[in-house]
C-alpha cells in the first residue's frame, strides 16, 4: 500500500488515477461494469517459484482462474486490447540458449504451468476474438525507480521466499544475517544458476511500447530481458560492490522447482518494437541501494 499512497501523492488529480482494493476473480465485473477501459495491462499474480511448488493451488488460482475470469470479463464489456505478463518460467530448463519466442515451452514448478496455463487462455481466445493481445515473458526483475520514489519493500512474511535482491540488500542492512544460496552443484561455471536479470524501469518501457504497436486481431510474444546470463554468485559480487558491504554468504540444498539457467534473447523485441534494455545489473543495483539506504523500514 505504500507504493499506491506514492502514486496517488504523484497523481493527484481527480479521474488520473483509481486504486480499487480486490480479488481480481471477486471484483473484476463490477470494475469493468463502474468503468470504461481502452485497455487491460495484466500484472496481477503471486511469483514465487519456491511458494508456488508448496501451495500449487493457490497458484493456479490465482494466475490461471483469476486471469481466465479477466479475459471473460473483457469480452462481456468489449475491451479489446490486453498486455499479459508472464514469464520466462514458462519454457522451463531449455536444451538451448539463448530462448528464443518459439523455444519449447516446459515449465517445471506450478507458478510457470499456471502462467502458461494463462497464456493458452488468452491464445485460444484470441483465434475467436478481434482482440490485441501483448504476451510479455520477463526473465529476472531487480531495480527500482531511479528518481527514488518506488521501491521494492515486501511484506515481511514472503522474505523467505524474495527475490535475490531484496535479500542482498536485507543481508547489507543488517536486517538478516546474511544471504542463503540455494544450490551449488548446478552444472554451470560456478555451480549456481545462471539468470537473466532485467530492470524494472526497463521493463515498464517494454509495456509501454507494447500498448503503442498492440493491433486489433494480432498477437504479440515477446521475451523481455538483456540477452546475458549472470549467475548468482556473480549477482552476490555485484551487489556487494553496489553497497559497499562485505555480505555474508550460507550455502545450502537446491530449492525446488528451480532450474540452472535461463537467458533470454531479446532480439524480436528490439525488431518489432524497437526495445532494447539499457540498465546493467551493476547500475540497476546502485539505484536500488540508494532506495534501499534511504527507506530502511520500506514504506513505513
Amino acid at each position: 500500500m505504500g507504493a499506491v499512497k506514492v502514486l496517488q501523492e504523484l497523481f493527484p488529480e481527480p479521474g488520473r488515477l483509481q486504486f480499487i482494493y480486490a480479488d481480481v476473480g471477486d471484483a473484476v465485473n463490477k470494475i469493468f461494469k463502474r468503468n470504461a477501459f481502452d485497455a487491460v495491462m495484466h500484472f496481477a499474480a503471486v511469483a514465487y517459484v519456491g511458494e508456488s511448488t508448496q501451495e500449487p493451488l493457490r497458484y493456479y488460482h490465482n494466475i490461471t482462474s483469476n486471469t481466465l475470469l479477466l479475459v471473460k470479463a473483457m469480452a462481456t464489456h468489449g475491451v479489446k486490447t490486453l498486455i499479459y505478463s508472464s514469464t520466462c518460467a514458462t519454457y522451463g530448463e531449455p536444451e538451448k540458449m539463448p530462448i528464443i519466442e518459439v523455444t519449447p515451452q516446459a515449465p517445471i514448478n506450478p507458478y510457470g504451468k499456471a502462467k502458461k496455463m494463462a497464456e493458452d487462455i488468452i491464445l485460444d481466445f484470441s483465434k475467436t476474438s478481434d482482440i490485441a493481445v501483448m504476451i510479455l515473458r520477463y526473465f529476472n526483475v531487480i531495480g527500482s525507480d531511479p528518481e527514488g520514489r518506488l521501491g521494492e519493500a515486501p511484506p515481511p512474511e514472503l522474505r523467505e521466499q524474495g527475490r535475490i535482491s531484496g535479500a542482498c540488500f536485507d543481508a547489507a542492512k543488517g536486517i538478516i544475517p546474511g544471504l542463503k544460496i540455494r544450490g551449488v552443484d548446478y552444472n554451470t561455471p560456478d555451480g549456481t544458476c545462471i539468470r537473466d536479470y532485467i530492470d524494472v524501469t526497463d521493463l515498464i518501457d517494454a509495456h509501454v511500447k507494447a500498448l503503442e504497436h498492440a493491433r486489433p486481431s494480432k498477437v504479440g510474444i515477446y521475451n523481455v530481458g538483456t540477452g546475458k546470463g549472470s549467475s548468482v554468485k556473480q549477482f552476490v559480487e555485484a551487489c556487494k560492490r553496489a553497497t559497499g558491504v562485505d555480505i555474508k554468504i550460507e550455502y545450502l540444498t537446491r530449492r525446488p522447482g528451480d532450474y540452472a539457467e535461463v537467458y533470454s534473447d531479446p532480439s524480436k523485441i528490439r525488431r518489432e518494437l524497437n526495445w532494447i534494455a539499457r540498465y546493467t545489473i551493476e547500475e540497476s543495483l546502485a539505484i536500488a541501494w540508494r532506495w534501499q539506504k534511504a527507506h530502511r523500514n520500506g514504506y513505513n
